[in-house]
């Protein structure tokens, strides 16, 4: 995956960048790796560092509406202060970290509808910086992850879209300013009961948090059943979750909640139309001032042309 593109923000004869992955897809807690290849212009350039920062498109609530867009959720600082020589060719090879709670845009392949994340390129020369162009990047699920998501296909659920929502949950610690809610379709069997089902992952490196929330149709309640949980990455991979989380949501029928993995320090809520704010709820700042260097939702989709599909189907 390469973008080359000449230094708008230094003028004609400034000089090129062509930034190559050698990891397009990651996993939560992996690496990103790749070079930056520099091509020196028609003057001698003095840099003052060349920084990687990691961008996603998220959903900001603003007053009764919400708006997409393009924050950076991580960065990192590739190269010291160096002369680029005119016309000389330079490479740098770099490793950036790729935080635990990274959202997932790719299972099995096939990109999830509403997700768009990207690798950008900041170089700095003589105090002007230039924010270069982005690189697209897949983000894979992790195997704990992976088992929960296969479950809900495995139950006929269908997965509907996916996106961020700034902002913070209630209960979980978080160092992203953001979340993401991965949404399915009910199978038939439960379609009477809930509308739509959202999971969200907040993974660290011990475990995950899971958090489940039921747009509950039916039973003595109605409004958001909401499940919590905490599990090990290794615990993960060996619950049966097709029937924890059938049972969970056979309980919905009959009650506003249902517990899930008591033995894994389960919790759970339930948030009816008087329970006050639901599981998405943000935090007092502002949602804008929660993640960095936004860009207007026209230059966000600009940006990520493409990456919409149908809604429905596996993924």
């Amino acid at each position: 995956m390469v973008f080359k593109r000449m230094l708008g923000a230094f003028g004609v004869g400034a000089p090129s960048v062509d930034t190559v992955l050698s990891t397009p897809r990651i996993r939560p807690g992996g690496m990103l790796a790749g070079e930056v290849r520099l091509k020196g212009g028609d003057f001698d350039a003095e840099i003052e560092h060349i920084t990687l920062g990691l961008v996603a498109r998220v959903e900001i609530e603003h007053g009764e509406g919400e708006h997409a867009g393009l924050g950076e959720f991580s960065r990192a600082q590739v190269s010291a202060p160096f002369t680029l020589r005119q016309g000389e060719d330079r490479s740098l090879d770099f490793q950036i970290p790729v935080p635990w709670e990274t959202p997932i845009s790719e299972i099995d392949g096939q990109p999830l509808t509403g997700m768009a994340l990207g690798v950008r390129t900041e170089l700095a020369i003589a105090k002007a910086i230039d924010k270069g162009d982005l690189d697209m990047i897949a983000v894979e699920p992790l195997p704990s992850q992976l088992r929960i998501l296969q479950a809900f296909l495995q139950l006929g659920f269908q997965f509907k879209a996916a996106d961020l929502e700034a902002g913070r949950l209630y209960g979980v610690h978080q160092d992203l300013p953001f979340y993401q809610e991965i949404e399915f379709y009910p199978p038939a069997q439960h379609a009477g009961v809930v509308g739509e089902v959202e999971v969200t992952f907040v993974a660290g490196p011990a475990g995950l948090d899971v958090i489940l929330e039921a747009d509950k149709r039916a039973g003595r309640y109605s409004g958001d059943a909401i499940g919590r949980f905490h599990v090990s990455h290794d615990d993960a991979l060996h619950t049966d979750w097709p029937g924890e989380l059938d049972r969970w949501l056979a309980g919905l029928t009959q009650y506003g909640h249902a517990g899930l993995l008591g033995g894994h320090g389960s919790d759970h809520e339930f948030h009816g139309h008087d329970g006050g704010p639901g599981w998405g709820t943000v935090a007092a700042a502002g949602a804008a001032g929660l993640v960095g260097g936004f860009v207007a939702a026209e230059v966000a989709e600009e940006i990520f042309e493409g990456d919409e599909g149908d809604e429905g189907g596996d993924w």
